[in-house]
């Protein structure tokens, strides 16, 4: 029987090369899990799965505290620089039904730079493999994670100017996803407070979905 102090929530993330997938990840994790660096070329060649240890009173279920735990597959970057979009879809393919096939995924997050416009073909491949290997369902399934969020401040804006001047490929995903979307601020909190921030918003977007999740078998 399921330990009903205890969660766990399964994510998967995807994103172009560079869009920084592992280093959000390691953030999501609270740990350096996997490889993550600056290079001309894709980092990222297979999937690997991370777990987080237990975040002890993280919410509340059924009037009891819960202990949650996150786990997340880092994928590689589509387009990437080594492999093909179909080998890389196949090993997407293998990791969710490997981790996620019974167990169920509760969250694709769509890694993207809020730094670099989203737009062209290659800005797509990623949300053409959520829809993919995701189904008819991707829409309830998928949000967005905004990278070098620091970098909008700096350009002196903010998160809703910048919403507001996203092209219309972006604007029509958001819309399709219920706008469900996060960003990453790396300069404007501590690790642990940036954490806690991010992962209490993926939370709330798994409880209005019901906690439901998309099984791979």
């Amino acid at each position: 029987m399921a330990d009903p102090t205890k969660m766990v929530v399964n994510l998967a993330l995807f994103g172009t090369t560079q869009s920084g997938k592992s280093s959000a990840g390691n953030t999501l994790l609270g740990s350096a899990d996997f490889h993550s660096s600056f290079a001309p070329c894709s980092v990222t060649q297979d999937c690997s799965l991370g777990r987080s240890c237990h975040l002890q009173s993280f919410l509340r279920r059924r009037g009891q505290e819960v202990a949650l735990q996150v786990r997340v597959l880092d994928t590689p970057g589509c387009p990437h620089s080594r492999l093909s979009k179909k080998d890389v879809e196949q090993k997407v393919r293998d990791a969710l039904e490997h981790h996620f096939g019974q167990e169920g995924l509760h969250l694709a997050l769509l890694v993207q730079r809020a730094d670099v416009p989203f737009c062209g073909q290659e800005a797509t491949y990623p949300v053409q493999m959520i829809q993919e290997l995701l189904g008819h369902a991707w829409k309830n399934y998928t949000a967005i994670l905004f990278t070098h969020a620091e970098k909008i401040e700096e350009a002196g804006s903010n998160e809703d100017k910048y919403l507001r001047a996203a092209p219309d490929t972006l604007l029509t995903l958001l819309n399709s996803i219920q706008h469900k979307y996060v960003f990453q601020h790396k300069k404007e909190k501590s690790f642990n407070e940036q954490r806690m921030k991010i992962l209490e918003r993926i939370m709330g977007f798994v409880k209005e979905n019901c906690y439901q999740v998309l099984t791979f078998k």
